[in-house]
């Protein structure tokens, strides 16, 4: 089976399972469908798909790996939110449909944004994730230290900041690392956290969630530059002209494509796990690479 149609599946199993969570919501109240809205409204799935595929590698209980995928992918959804707001990017647009802020109002989409952080950490913190209380409080503690400034929103204030300052490559590619890096990292060794695995996997591991998490940040400010509005279901051209920092402003389409594949090479040619030339997580690193979504 060809890795897009793994992820295709895998991608609706997740889909299903993180409808059937959140439609328990539905009718309770407005910031409620708000909240589902901002989940719900499509998207690429990669990171609960890392999360799902590295569990099945790793033969851990389904009801407690898609509790995960569903926590990651709350995180990454309310840094959405919150990334279109008119004080931040101000997009009208996210994944071809209206931004939260835009569909609601722009109070309702940051309450929704923050609610939608909490139940990441409430998800988590249930025994229904792990019954072992050590486990999640591991999982709680890497992933809000990958979500706050020495992470996500960290890579999100460089993001702003650099919007009115010359920047460096080298202080491009750390906001890469904090703001997308850093969750794809969590996605790579969560599984194994999970598991209880060794230091060697786990490193292993947040090695090829960094990289991949660096490639696709690349390949998404290559396709803010290049890439079809109509395709990405967003507003394109934006970052480079507000002068955000995107790895163009140092390197063409070639030597960006040269740069992930240094990245991919990294990430897999050490790596049992990740560097198996039949391993789907091998063939799904060098695939986003020339993606154009």
């Amino acid at each position: 089976m060809k890795v897009e149609q793994i992820i295709t599946k895998k991608i609706m199993e997740f889909d299903k399972y993180a409808n059937s969570y959140l439609m328990k919501f539905k009718h309770k109240s407005f910031l409620s469908k708000a909240m589902i809205y901002g989940v719900l409204n499509g998207g690429k799935r990669l990171r609960p798909f890392l999360v799902i595929s590295l569990s099945n590698y790793l033969k851990i209980k389904k009801s407690n790996y898609m509790r995960v995928a569903l926590a990651v992918e709350l995180i990454h959804c309310y840094s959405l939110i919150h990334d279109d707001l008119p004080a931040m990017d101000n997009d009208d647009l996210r994944r071809g449909v209206l931004t939260t802020h835009k569909k609601f109002d722009e109070a309702t989409a940051i309450l929704s944004g923050n609610s939608i952080l909490t139940l990441a950490f409430e998800i988590l913190a249930d025994k229904k994730t792990h019954p072992d209380p050590h486990v999640r409080s591991k999982l709680i503690k890497t992933l809000a230290q990958i979500s706050g400034r020495e992470g996500l929103a960290g890579g999100q204030s460089l993001d702003l900041l650099y919007e009115r300052k010359k920047v460096s490559q080298a202080e491009i590619l750390q906001m890469h690392y904090l703001k997308t890096a850093r969750l794809f990292e969590f996605c790579a060794c969560a599984p194994f956290i999970m598991k209880c695995s060794g230091k060697k996997e786990i490193d292993n591991a947040i090695l090829y969630g960094k990289n991949f998490g660096l490639i696709f940040q690349a390949t998404d400010d290559l396709l803010d530059s290049i890439g079809s509005k109509r395709i990405l279901g967003k507003n394109i051209k934006k970052d480079l002209m507000q002068n955000k920092g995107s790895i163009l402003l140092f390197k063409n389409t070639s030597e960006v494509k040269k740069y992930c594949k240094i990245l991919a090479d990294q990430a897999t040619k050490k790596s049992v796990i990740f560097g198996k030339d039949n391993s789907i997580f091998k063939e799904l690193i060098f695939s986003i690479i020339d993606r154009t979504i």
